[in-house]
């Protein structure tokens, strides 16, 4: 499941001049453990679901503290009915893309915001450790060592 936070890194340092970058996180991220020794970046093992979800939700308040102009979020859709959250999935898959698009696209003010971790529509506080600078420069620095590209 790192693997996801790498592809995510990469193409963040890829991207030409976004203005806003909004990344797909989880409530399933408070449960990710703040620890990046031994993470299989390139997913050749199981990792951690909520380790990723915790990864992208840091790397989205990295970017919003780097990268002056560009609008970095991130976004816990719900438990969805999907085929992985499952068909008794109790939130509503209608709601779960919208905050992604109202991110995205809207003149807001509040969509106008940064380094924000949000669900439908109401921003929340994140695990602790997403705002935690030294936290985002170490996962930055890995994740620069492991695709070869510096955000």
């Amino acid at each position: 499941m790192a693997s996801a936070s790498r592809v995510a890194a990469l193409l963040t340092a890829l991207l030409p001049g976004p203005r806003r970058l909004v990344y797909l996180s989880s409530g399933s991220h408070f449960g990710g453990r703040p620890v990046l020794d031994g993470v299989d970046w390139r997913g050749r093992s199981a990792g951690s679901y909520a380790g990723s979800k915790l990864f992208v939700t840091t790397l989205a308040a990295a970017v919003a503290r780097l990268r002056p102009g560009v609008l970095g979020n991130a976004v816990d859709p719900g438990w969805v009915p999907t085929r992985m959250g499952g068909p008794n999935a109790p939130d509503d898959l209608e709601l779960g893309h919208r905050t992604q698009e109202w991110l995205a696209s809207s003149d807001d003010p509040e969509a106008l915001t940064t380094g924000g971790y949000w669900y439908h529509r109401q921003r929340r506080e994140p695990h602790r450790a997403v705002h935690d600078e030294a936290f985002q420069d170490r996962l930055l620095q890995v994740l620069a060592q492991e695709t070869g590209t510096a955000l």
